[in-house]
């Protein structure tokens, strides 16, 4: 008789939250301890539909526009930052704000205002329509051009070649970025590159570590949400290094069994927006169907932790009360 392979699963390390996710879901966490609910927040806080339905059980209003927020109320930012026109509209209906973008996104903020500054045409490489490219654009909308891959690069058209930069959503594949600015380089061979790489430290280790479950694991998993820009990329990296086959699932009830016939190595990874409870709920349904023997593979050491947004060290009722107030 023919021994049965043996089935396992290898757990990528790291994976799920990042600093920024971390933060910003603790940020409305206190918020509402703190204050009391509502907390309004603009748009999805973190793009995990889990979270979302989390806090919206505890008192989070998710809202689409700032105008949905009553006058007085207390509104928060979300991970991916918003364009300064934001603020000015949360400022006019008198609201108290709390900024949870994430730093590394601020970091691109500032980078695209001191271009600007400078006069430079600047090329984002980002996806049209992403909450995080409306943010960044938004700093300097008269300066910026969004590159949505190599192949927008044709049609990229600037004032001076000699004053072009580019910056990145920070949420993107490092390999299609890099494709986009080898394209972007060939065309204007004096593009100036960002201080540092824009594309998040979380964003390139999952990356790495999914790369790596795809040498070994017929069936890479992925948990994430579909409005996941970070998880999304995930799917497509592990496919571009090899692995048979990859799909994206936010809950193990979404996992087809019919993708495990044949498969004796599953690979399990998370968004950087996706809580562990959610991982260990496709561990527990994979563990019932025979993948019991869970290896973890781990590539890189994460210590980041960014401090929480400095309003929630404020009476921030009482502002709103005063602004509402204020003639």
């Amino acid at each position: 008789m023919t021994a049965t392979p043996a089935r396992r699963v290898l757990l990528a390390a790291p994976r799920g939250y990042c600093a920024g996710v971390d933060r910003a879901v603790i940020a409305v966490e206190k918020a509402l301890e703190q204050y009391g609910a509502p907390i309004y927040v603009r748009h999805e806080i973190v793009h995990n539909k889990y979270v979302v339905q989390t806090l919206e059980k505890k008192g989070a209003i998710f809202v689409d526009v700032t105008a949905e927020v009553p006058e007085g109320s207390i509104v928060m930012f979300s991970a991916h930052g918003v364009a300064p026109t934001v603020h000015a509209e949360a400022a006019e209906r008198k609201l108290a704000t709390i900024d949870a973008t994430c730093p590394l996104v601020t970091k691109v903020h500032k980078e695209a205002v001191r271009y600007a500054k400078e006069d430079y045409d600047i090329l984002l490489i980002g996806h049209e329509g992403h909450e995080e490219v409306i943010g960044t654009s938004g700093e300097a909308p008269d300066h910026i051009q969004l590159v949505d891959g190599p192949e927008d690069v044709a049609n990229v058209e600037v004032r001076d070649e000699s004053k072009v930069v580019w910056l990145s959503q920070t949420t993107l594949s490092v390999d299609e970025t890099m494709e986009t600015v080898d394209a972007l380089k060939s065309k204007f061979p004096n593009l100036l590159s960002p201080p540092s790489d824009d594309i998040c430290y979380a964003t390139q280790n999952r990356q790495i570590a999914v790369k790596k479950l795809a040498e070994d694991a017929e069936l890479v998993i992925v948990v994430g949400s579909k409005n996941s820009s970070n998880s999304i990329r995930m799917v497509e990296v592990a496919l571009d290094a090899g692995a048979p086959a990859a799909h994206l699932v936010d809950f193990a009830s979404e996992i087809d069994e019919a993708w495990l016939e044949g498969v004796t190595t599953v690979g399990l990874t998370s968004g950087a927006s996706v809580p562990d409870v959610l991982v260990d709920g496709v561990l527990e349904w994979l563990a019932e169907r025979g993948y019991a023997d869970v290896e973890t593979v781990k590539t890189a050491d994460e210590s980041i932790t960014f401090s929480l947004p400095k309003e929630l060290r404020r009476d921030l009722r009482a502002e709103a009360a005063a602004l509402s107030s204020a003639e």
